[in-house]
């Protein structure tokens, strides 16, 4: 079971350096603009909050390593809830594919640490 939870977390973490890579760097890009359904001007104006949204994820990525590295229970359920609650916030105030890309893959990690516990 721990192994599969850490498969999960680490799945996880790489999903939210994804969104570190997209949010601050590509932001403005065609790509970057087409992941989050922007304008060239919207993203523009928005990019210093893109980078602040990044620098999150980025937090929330570290955390999730740092639980897979040190085997911390503690720190795998806490960064998960982080994880699942900005992806319910964000599913209800921008976008309901968060909810597959980011809540799903939280529950599952979740689900399979507390198991592995």
């Amino acid at each position: 079971m721990q192994v599969i939870a850490n498969i999960l977390l680490a799945l996880v973490a790489l999903i939210h350096i994804y969104i570190v890579v997209l949010e601050m760097f590509l932001w403005t890009t065609p790509r970057g603009q087409k992941a989050f359904g922007l304008t060239p001007e919207f993203a523009q104006e928005s990019k210093a909050l893109a980078a602040n949204q990044g620098l999150y994820n980025g937090f929330l990525a570290a955390g999730l390593i740092y639980a897979i590295v040190r085997q911390d229970f503690g720190a795998s359920v806490l960064f998960t809830v982080f994880v699942i609650v900005a992806g319910v916030y964000g599913t209800f105030t921008a976008s309901r594919k968060i909810f597959f890309v980011q809540v799903v893959p939280g529950v599952l990690a979740l689900l399979f640490v507390l198991l592995a516990h």
